[in-house]
């Protein structure tokens, strides 16, 4: 412990000896006396590993059940019909607010926006780390949270099945099923090997797999079955959460799954066997924090330490170490229709492959945010970027933040 500051909550600070960085523990207690931990700086970390206590009761703690609520009338009859300012009120009105940390601009929709999805029927979903999962049906945007059946505050992935079930990955209540009308829960009680889910992918055969911080579970809509991944042999690890924590999961043209680990590199599995990729082969780190296929073949790796590499099946190019990108930490990656290649890079704004080069998006587009955590181009061809401070909106020459009042349309 280095350092105590009075900012208005108890402050601490401490190095990370590991990493040669400083972090602020900020302790904020409610008049009920509920205690918030939240570490702050660098702010992707912040995401990580914040420990935001926001109830006694948990799934974990064997006293919640399976719950099947549906989205009431009333709080639909609250949706503004207007296009330009869809936006349903919760009870009091109280979301978002100035619990964990101020608001930066009018009309901001979150803290943060970790993870955003485009179903079938074409609407948004936005996975956020207080507010549970926001939802754009083109007319309205609603908050789904305790109110609709969802405990969970922090939605950290959201998936569809091939019936149009959309599924949300919680970090402490396990994952939720919603077929359109009533949302379903599955935790420990059913099976899941913890509550904590980190990432989730359903493969070609309609099969889950769930990434957590205690391992991987496998799901076939019925059964949880516990899917043990050897570690690959790594001199003096350093995982930041859990030595078992799946940070991601991906599913190759080939079918192959793969396993970004918590310190222990990347783990392909092709069936029968495991594959390791670790530091000695060439990653450019062991802490994994994002993956993506692209669509030609090559596999896009963001770390928590190294930045960014490209594995094209046979040798890794590591575009950070090599000093064409800058950030040790990256994420969010995604495949435009055009094939550019978008990922972010803590308080290094975000970039843009075209294949021979990159484009950087930071500050002179008008980011107001250092903490992009996931981009989407969606269907109608909107770029929404989603991190520390909310929703944006990327229209080609201008990064804007996207409030209650949009833009949302195109």
């Amino acid at each position: 412990m280095l350092l105590i500051r009075n900012i208005g909550h108890f402050a601490y600070a401490f190095k990370n000896e590991s990493v040669k960085q400083y972090y602020k523990i900020i302790i904020m207690v409610n008049s009920q006396n509920k205690a918030w931990a939240l570490v702050c700086q660098p702010i992707y970390l912040t995401l990580l590993i914040s420990l935001l206590v926001l109830s006694c009761k948990t799934p974990e703690d064997g006293k919640a059940s399976k719950q099947e609520i549906g989205i009431s009338d009333s709080v639909k009859a609250n949706a503004l019909p207007n296009k330009k300012q869809p936006f349903s009120l919760q009870p009091n009105d109280s979301i978002p607010n100035e619990i964990f940390v101020p608001l930066y601009y009018e009309g901001q929709l979150a803290h943060w926006i970790r993870t955003i999805f485009q179903d079938k029927k074409g609407q948004l979903w936005f996975g956020t780390n207080h507010y549970g999962a926001l939802r754009y049906d083109g007319d309205t945007l609603e908050y789904i949270t305790k109110a609709h059946g969802i405990e969970a505050s922090r939605i950290n992935e959201i998936v569809e099945d091939a019936k149009g079930n959309v599924w949300l990955a919680t970090d402490g209540f396990g994952i939720y099923k919603y077929d359109g009308k009533t949302f379903t829960n599955f935790s420990k009680k059913e099976g899941l090997i913890s509550n904590a889910v980190w990432s989730m992918v359903i493969d070609r055969h309609g099969l889950f797999w769930i990434g957590t911080i205690e391992g991987v579970s496998l799901f076939d809509g019925e059964t949880f079955t516990t899917f043990s991944i050897p570690k690959a042999n790594v001199k003096d690890p350093k995982p930041i959460l859990s030595p078992n924590r799946i940070k991601n999961i991906l599913e190759d043209k080939a079918g192959n799954i793969w396993f970004g680990t918590d310190g222990y590199g990347i783990c392909k599995y092709d069936g029968e066997t495991f594959t390791h990729f670790t530091e000695k082969e060439g990653l450019c780190d062991n802490n994994i924090y994002d993956m993506l296929e692209d669509s030609k073949g090559n596999i896009w790796i963001g770390t928590m330490y190294g930045g960014v590499s490209r594995f094209d099946g046979k040798t890794f190019t590591n575009f950070t170490k090599d000093g064409l990108t800058n950030g040790i930490e990256v994420g969010g990656f995604h495949e435009d229709t055009h094939g550019n290649i978008w990922f972010a890079a803590e308080n290094n704004g975000v970039y843009r492959f075209n294949g021979a080069s990159f484009t950087h998006l930071d500050t002179k587009e008008g980011a107001d945010t250092n903490g992009i955590l996931s981009i989407l181009e969606d269907r109608e061809k909107r770029f929404w970027f989603g991190g520390w401070k909310g929703l944006f909106r990327y229209d080609g020459t201008s990064i804007v933040p996207v409030t209650k009042n949009g833009p949302w349309e195109k």
